[in-house]
């Protein structure tokens, strides 16, 4: 069981502080989304780290689990937390995220698990889907005011 559904077990919906991980892959001015399950919104790839695991590893290990790509050489891009990092999940869970950005090199073959993403799709920078979720749209802003993306 993962760290935070162990949390959850003992402290139900409230809100968490939840430490995580997000996969930015840029292919030709192109940024790769994925269609969450649980909400049907386009996000990064992401989530939460797992005891004992760096966050470049947790950004690797869930665009892995997420889209089958294999990703390389993490590039720490930025922290964002704070307003408009809160969210509550359709289930009714509570998180305010505290989520580092990786830019990763992908290999492989692109799929979506079906799980936790019913699509995984390419999009050109300037033509990104409306329907992000808004810890990705939040994170989207951060990097575009920096100038990495």
């Amino acid at each position: 069981m993962s760290y935070v559904l162990d949390l959850r077990q003992k402290m139900g919906s409230q809100p968490l502080i939840v430490v995580g991980a997000a996969a930015l892959v840029l292919r030709a001015q192109q940024l790769l989304l994925v269609k969450r399950t649980d909400n049907g919104l386009w996000g990064l790839p992401a989530g939460s780290k797992e005891l004992a695991e760096d966050l470049a590893t947790t950004a690797s290990r869930e665009l892995r689990e997420e889209t089958g790509l294999i990703g390389r050489q993490a590039k720490l891009l930025t922290v964002v937390s704070g307003p408009g990092m809160q969210y509550t999940y359709p289930n009714g869970d509570q998180i305010d995220s505290v989520t580092t950005v990786y830019q990763l090199t992908a290999t492989g073959e692109l799929y979506a698990d079906q799980t936790e993403t019913s699509s995984a799709t390419y999009f050109p920078l300037d033509a990104l889907p409306t329907e992000l979720t808004p810890i990705t749209r939040r994170i989207l802003q951060a990097l575009s005011r920096e100038g990495q993306i």
